[in-house]
């Protein structure tokens, strides 16, 4: 089981003692992220995140990396469409020292103006290596169409101009908006001692009034793009493919129906479409499916990195298994595969301090409640054939498919596959 207390000031302190664990992961989880955002200010979640790296004001850039470094830890941080995470993975008995420095640089970063005139720049740069990667920037074109005019729709990093356009007095107001204690969450896994880190909470948060904070507003489905399939002209080497469907969200009974419908679709080697479209044929080097949630939509993805010659016939195969998933029920020995794939990865997951802190700080700060381990499994145990069935008809339908390539094609290749696309289901 989960300890969890809520501290005077609103903070939230979730942890998880592992029995025979050297270490220990700690993560201060802010419930701020890319979809908070607008166009003007897109990119500022990520942008505070890479300055609170450049000092506090108590703390240098070189001070906070020697401290967790110097006692053999690990430091980093991440930005999301929903939250903002900055963690420690190092020795338990470190914990008061990573807990103090994670807490001083979060809570009271510098934002130097010289230093961020220094980040702003690499920012820069991070979003036009994005561009020039094809299968990451695929997914920034897909995100366009499935979420149009809509905060899911833009990428984390931000645009050249809202960046470029941020200034101080821009990420002083979102820090103090945001990273306050009612909007945070401290999650710690491994060896800690649970009794000790929230009596230095106590300290390292203070009491602070309840401060308006910003929230996302739901996803509007309703908004629709130009076109549901969208080309990106570039002369690859191979064709980069992203098909993305809107799915259940992380509050939906039926996520965990989705996830054992992904691991089936294409999730592992064994997958149908991994045996089809690449052992099979021969058709793509790359095939894989997943299942991202949200808190009030989730999003199922197919990637592909396809021949250019034979993306039509790809294509083709691709939307045939989903059909399929549509019109005739798994047989029970394809699913409880599935369900020992999920059992399995899922349970070793949970073997890493950092990987099972990351999975719990990702459901805490989503307001989601954490079930035990054997509360998933029992979930998961309870989805039936007739549920994959079920929910594929709910999930894979023409309306609701978008797609997105990179690829050196123009004209008739376009056509024929938007047409196959929009007809297959």
């Amino acid at each position: 089981m989960y300890k969890d207390i809520v501290l005077k000031n609103g903070l939230k302190i979730v942890t998880k003692r592992l029995p025979n664990v050297n270490s220990l992961a700690l993560g201060i989880w802010i419930g701020v992220g890319g979809r908070f955002e607008n166009k003007t200010n897109s990119g500022i979640s990520h942008f505070l995140e890479h300055m609170v790296f450049k000092g506090s004001k108590s703390r240098s850039a070189d001070d906070i990396k020697r401290s967790i470094e110097g006692l053999g830890g690990t430091l980093n941080g991440f930005t999301a469409e929903e939250c903002t995470c900055y963690w420690v993975k190092a020795l338990g008995k470190h914990q008061n020292t990573i807990f103090a420095v994670l807490a001083d640089m979060a809570m009271d970063p510098e934002l130097k103006q010289k230093e961020m005139e220094k980040e702003r720049p690499v920012i820069l740069e991070e979003i036009k290596m994005y561009k020039d990667m094809p299968n990451h920037y695929v997914h920034e074109l897909l995100d366009e169409i499935l979420w149009p005019r809509q905060p899911l729709g833009l990428p984390l990093t931000g645009s050249v101009n809202s960046v470029s356009s941020i200034t101080r007095n821009d990420l002083i107001n979102f820090q103090k908006m945001c990273y306050n204690p009612h909007n945070i969450a401290v999650v710690a896994v491994g060896a800690v001692d649970e009794e000790k880190i929230a009596e230095d909470a106590e300290k390292f948060f203070p009491l602070i009034d309840k401060r308006k904070t910003i929230s996302f507003r739901k996803v509007d489905l309703t908004k629709k793009p130009p076109s549901n399939v969208r080309f990106y002209f570039k002369e690859t080497e191979q064709t980069h493919a992203a098909i993305g469907i809107h799915s259940p969200s992380r509050f939906d009974p039926d996520r965990y129906v989705a996830a054992l419908l992904n691991i089936i679709l294409g999730a592992n080697m064994s997958s149908r479409l991994f045996t089809e479209v690449r052992e099979k044929r021969g058709l793509a080097y790359e095939i894989v499916s997943n299942v991202k949630e949200y808190m009030d939509t989730g999003l199922f993805t197919i990637d592909a990195g396809i021949d250019n010659t034979k993306v039509k016939r790809a294509m083709n195969v691709i939307m045939k298994e989903l059909a399929k998933l549509k019109e005739k029920a798994v047989k029970e020995e394809e699913l409880s595969r599935a369900k020992e794939f999920f059992r399995g990865q899922f349970l070793m997951m949970l073997e890493g301090t950092l990987n099972y802190m990351i999975w719990l700080g990702d459901t805490i700060i989503s307001k989601d409640e954490p079930l035990t381990n054997d509360e998933i499994l029992n979930k998961i145990d309870q989805v039936t054939a007739d549920d994959i069935k079920r929910v594929a008809n709910r999930i894979f339908k023409d309306k609701n498919l978008k797609a997105a390539f990179i690829g050196p094609h123009k004209g008739n290749v376009k056509k024929e596959v938007e047409r196959i696309i929009t007809e297959s289901l």
